[in-house]
């Protein structure tokens, strides 16, 4: 007899070989479309790239302002993920790069310890494990299962990262960075601390500056939503700084970016020695994770989002993969995660984009800019002020009211999902709150599933099941027929086994049939219920019988050895079970042959054929 060890991890890496034979990966979905390519498709392409670029280049720099990591870091994600994801992406309007969401969490887990004067060290480790995060995910197949999670989650947590976005950038806006940066505080309740302690040291001029940015972005976003407004805006006050600096006295002293040379953009390779990789590795873990799990949280929902629009169907285990692939080659040559941007996927759908060539040639284009920006130091005359007052901008636009209200009016879970989210982003670091949140959706979703359907029974004249439409006492020795149906799973286990309990305890009851044609998704938990089930009634002299069992059931049954627990007592040289197996040709035989090894426990052929009713359960 084997070893139960041995047929556990034989099972498991059955399961785990049928799942990864059941995976549909493409690894190179580009193949198709490029052997379709045309030269229309080239126009509409191209000019869609060119629209995204003028956004990507100065957001990118935006996002790296966000997590505090030198602006060259924001901008070469933008591009190094707009030239990878395509080639194994499922989407074909996509664009990958930075975001915001994904920036503040970055910047909030460096602020929380000493670790930040080492945050540029730890980048390219950073983004290998959210790249290997999510191709594992990917070959699992994690994806599909982000569908469980609310949307209240990620609406409560932009909304909270939001807040705290537009919080830290006041300290740039106020001209009062370096005090508040040495405070150290990354919660809002620290952030707000340290921007009163230092308000009477605010400066007028970048506050002016800023102010008039912001003003002058929401006035071209309502009236000129077709132009490159972000980029504009940037232009035009790094332009108007340039001159107030030489003309009038106190502008010479606003903060500006530092430039970049070519040598910056030399590939960095994660330290792979012994010692530091696995300190790195067990640093970096939670917020890689983090970071991995929202950047595929947001890719799945921006994919979603655009096929609606055009009818595609979304693949979100493929751009899961690409999320993966694109954090790879950013751990070698852009230093930042990359996520997938709603902004800029839209801008990309919106601009006439026909295939995925589009994120391609944005992505070369914006290869084109570094270099420019790297010969040409413009950075270097671009305000903190001015680029903190258009992430204001961005930061507002993220908080969708309309979605808000949609949440709190809907139900009370979806009420308490986002304000419980919220909360923990403006309290917590963001790579805990996001989970804060996940595990309280998750939390309220089980208790929702964890509770089986259990329906009373009887046999008809004509011999069928039917629903028993009144409660009676059982004058004989009875026969339980419990149908049982919906999710068995840990989470179901233990009010499955409360009631059918209370049930045996029924003086007059001797016989039980479990009726589990359509019950799904037994686990461990649920199977170790329905054996001490079985030993509970057997102490009380009671005898359980399975009718309507899946292969799937008996399967699971069988392996754990529950199986033999169950046929206790039953001669199988004689022909005897206390299992019957469901048959699609007569789903109710099996209820027939069950009826019948009743009727032998109890040595007659005579019974009052009950079903158990539960009368906590609304009809």
């Amino acid at each position: 007899m084997p070893h139960p060890l041995s047929r556990s991890v034989r099972l498991f890496a059955r399961e785990v070989r049928a799942l990864l034979v059941e995976n549909t990966l493409d690894p190179l979905p580009i193949r198709g479309p490029l052997r379709r390519y045309n030269g229309e498709k080239f126009r509409h392409d191209i000019r869609a790239a060119f629209n995204v670029a003028l956004l990507a280049l100065p957001q990118g720099m935006a996002y790296a302002a966000i997590a505090e990591l030198p602006i060259i870091y924001g901008i070469a994600c933008s591009a190094i993920a707009a030239i990878v994801a395509p080639f194994f992406s499922g989407s074909r309007h996509t664009i990958l790069g930075p975001t915001n969401a994904t920036s503040f969490m970055i910047f909030s887990f460096f602020a929380a310890g000493s670790i930040g004067a080492q945050k540029i060290a730890y980048m390219p480790m950073l983004c290998l494990m959210v790249g290997v995060f999510c191709i594992l995910g990917a070959l699992l197949k994690v994806a599909d299962l982000l569908q469980y999670v609310s949307r209240s989650v990620l609406i409560g947590y932009i909304s909270g990262a939001a807040v705290l976005i537009i919080a830290n950038q006041l300290k740039h806006i106020l001209g009062i960075a370096p005090q508040v940066s040495a405070e150290g505080g990354q919660t809002f309740i620290g952030i707000v601390q340290g921007l009163g302690k230092h308000l009477p040291a605010m400066q007028w001029q970048p506050l002016a500056l800023a102010a008039a940015t912001l003003g002058v972005y929401v006035f071209l976003q309502r009236r000129f939503r077709i132009l490159p407004t972000f980029a504009i805006t940037l232009v035009l006050f790094s332009a108007l700084a340039t001159g107030l600096r030489a003309w009038l006295p106190g502008f010479d002293a606003i903060d500006t970016f530092a430039p970049f040379t070519i040598s910056d953009l030399r590939p960095r390779l994660p330290d792979f020695s012994v010692t530091a990789f696995f300190d790195q590795v067990s640093l970096l873990a939670a917020v890689a994770f983090a970071v991995a799990f929202l950047a595929s949280l947001e890719n799945t929902v921006m994919a979603k989002s655009l096929a609606s629009h055009t009818g595609d169907r979304p693949d979100v285990n493929q751009d899961m993969f690409a999320v993966g692939v694109s954090n790879l080659a950013a751990a070698v040559f852009a230093g930042m995660p990359a996520s997938g941007s709603l902004t800029r996927s839209q801008l990309n759908y919106d601009s006439g984009a026909r295939t995925r060539f589009a994120s391609l040639f944005c992505g070369i284009i914006c290869v084109g800019g570094i270099f420019l920006l790297a010969v040409v130091p413009l950075v270097s005359h671009i305000p903190k002020a001015c680029l903190a007052a258009l992430v204001v901008g961005i930061a507002v636009s993220l908080i969708s009211l309309r979605l808000v209200r949609i949440c709190l009016r809907s139900t009370g879970d979806d009420a308490a999902v986002l304000i419980t989210t919220f909360v923990a982003a403006l309290v917590s670091p963001l790579h805990v709150a996001i989970f804060i949140g996940v595990a309280l959706s998750i939390t309220l979703f089980l208790r929702k599933a964890s509770r089986p359907f259990l329906v009373e029974y009887e046999i008809n004249d004509e011999g069928d099941l039917r629903e028993l439409g009144e409660k009676r006492k059982r004058p004989n020795p009875a026969i339980s027929i419990v149908h049982v149906e919906g999710d068995l799973f840990f989470g179901a286990a233990e009010l499955f086994r409360t009631q059918i309990q209370r049930t045996v305890i029924d003086e007059n009851l001797r016989v039980i049939i479990l009726r589990l044609k359509n019950a799904r998704h037994l686990d461990a938990t649920s199977v170790m219920a329905l054996e001490d089930l079985i030993r509970f009634a057997r102490s009380h002299e009671r005898h359980i019988i399975v009718s309507g069992a899946t292969r799937e059931v008996y399967r699971v049954l069988k392996s754990s050895g529950v199986l033999d627990v169950l046929q206790e007592g039953a001669d199988r040289s004689a022909g005897e079970s206390n299992i019957f197996l469901y048959r699609a040709s007569n789903p109710n035989i099996s209820t027939r042959d069950a009826l019948k090894r009743a009727q032998q426990f109890l040595g007659t052929t005579k019974a009052d054929i009950k079903i158990f009713y539960d009368p906590s359960k609304e009809k």
